[in-house]
């Protein structure tokens, strides 16, 4: 009874069926930009990834097209461990309806860019046609994605709220597309293992996941500086 259940639950998802609601975007963005000097934060270290003793580690599988000899110091260290470490983002698109067509419309979802232990970094959602996010998104596929440190161990222990700049965030924009059909197995692995909840929603709203594809990254960790990472990185 406990594997028929099991096998209820993975077969909720109705995402093969669904039809491909957004084409998929062409390859990463290989724009570089030159790193800049970070030193205003004196008073509480040298930035976030060099202020987590121990926590700044990583698998060895981070990002599946990073480079060769360990983690990368200093910012892009630090987008790796938002992108790895964040379970939910808010993602911002243009409003495609209403009365307010046009404007920004902001939303929080689920994600995860990878099962455990096998990190890639790029954010993976579980998604219904019927969400006006989605919506959107069938008009221009074009959003960003904010991921904070609220749920990081930084703020705690030096008593900052979330919402203080000293507490780190990542936006990346790009294209959000379906996941294509030889995705789906690793995405499903990505979010149902980080979001097992996500089993049970009902099968009527026609899940399917998507995908951002990568185009600019910035990261915000000090008081209105915001540094571009490349891609790369």
């Amino acid at each position: 009874e406990a594997g028929a259940a099991a096998d209820e639950l993975h077969g909720s998802s109705t995402e093969e069926a669904l039809p491909a609601l957004l084409e998929e975007a062409g390859g990463l963005w290989k724009q570089s930009y030159p790193a800049s000097a970070y030193r205003e934060d004196a008073a509480l270290g040298s930035g976030p990834a060099a202020r987590r003793p121990g926590q700044g580690a990583a698998p060895s599988r981070m990002f599946s097209y990073r480079r060769e000899g360990g983690v990368a110091p200093g910012r892009a260290g630090t987008a790796r461990f938002l992108a790895r470490h964040n379970t939910w983002g808010f993602v911002a698109t243009r409003a495609a309806r209403g009365q307010i067509q046009g404007m920004p419309y902001g939303n929080c979802l689920l994600l995860s860019d990878g099962p455990v232990n096998n990190s890639t970094g790029i954010p993976f959602f579980y998604v219904t046609p019927k969400d006006d996010t989605v919506t959107d998104l069938l008009k221009n596929p074009m959003a960003s994605l904010t991921l904070p440190e609220a749920d990081g161990n930084f703020c705690r222990k030096n008593v900052i709220d979330p919402e203080d700049p000293r507490c780190t965030r990542l936006t990346l924009t790009g294209q959000m597309v379906t996941v294509p059909p030889e995705e789906v197995e690793f995405a499903k692995q990505a979010m149902f293992s980080r979001h097992p909840v996500v089993r049970k929603w009902p099968r009527s709203y026609e899940w399917f996941f998507m995908k951002m594809n990568i185009e600019h990254i910035w990261l915000q960790s000090w008081y209105g500086e915001v540094s571009p990472i490349a891609v790369e990185e």
